[in-house]
């Protein structure tokens, strides 16, 4: 998605609590002729959040576009499910994506031009057993996307989210290889999403011509989920 948004014309800030992972897109953006810079992110505390958005504005003047991309797992079932791992998944994958939308909301009603971007999941819309507390958090940020489009659309702010399926990714590289064959099952396309599937769909909502566009879950599923 950096590298999509950056090839676009955007000047990209990447942030996240993975310092050298920071370095090495924006190194990447760097050779492909973009610009970047890092920031260091920790999506759990409110000081890291408000640290970083005042570094981006100091260093960029303006943020014009949010791509809410954090997310995390700790599955288990329910009935099991300890307090602290459904507070880590909903802190990073919910509450911070609120939490940073809320600092850089200011500076997007001032310019009255903005694009939010919420990375929703495909379990979000269907559910997953074993998942209550991911499952919970991206549910979540579907609500948050359509609550936040109303409040600020009188302001050219648009809010929306993207509800990916089956991506191959690092995190999906993990998963057994039964599970992997029951979920290509399922798909019509018959394959994995890649992440260009996805960075193409968040390029468009990023974009001009996505202006009317507002409150609305575009799914990247291949047909997982209708």
């Amino acid at each position: 998605m950096a590298l999509r948004l950056a090839a676009a014309g955007a000047r990209i800030v990447v942030a996240s609590n993975e310092r050298e992972n920071n370095d090495l897109v924006v190194a990447e953006i760097a050779a492909a002729g973009g610009h970047a810079f890092p920031v260091y992110l920790d999506l759990t505390s409110q000081d890291s959040i408000k640290e970083a958005v005042a570094a981006a504005l100091k260093e960029a003047g303006r943020i014009d576009i949010l791509v809410n991309n954090a997310g995390v797992t700790k599955d288990g079932f329910a009935l099991r499910m300890k307090k602290e791992d459904w507070d880590f998944v909903l802190n990073i994958n919910l509450t911070g994506a609120f939490l940073i939308t809320q600092q850089v909301l200011p500076g997007m009603i001032k310019e009255r031009w903005g694009r939010i971007i919420n990375m929703a999941s495909v379990v979000g819309l269907s559910g997953n057993p074993s998942q209550a507390n991911y499952v919970s958090s991206k549910a979540g940020l579907i609500g948050l996307t359509k609550g936040l489009a109303q409040e600020v659309g009188s302001r050219n702010i648009t809010v929306n989210a993207v509800a990916p399926g089956f991506i191959e990714t690092d995190m999906t590289a993990k998963l057994p290889q039964e599970v992997k064959d029951r979920m290509l099952a399922s798909i019509p396309l018959k394959r994995g999403g890649k992440p260009e599937d996805v960075a193409a769909a968040v390029a468009f909502l990023a974009s001009e011509e996505a202006g009317y566009i507002t409150g609305h879950i575009l799914s990247v599923n291949g047909g997982m989920y209708m």
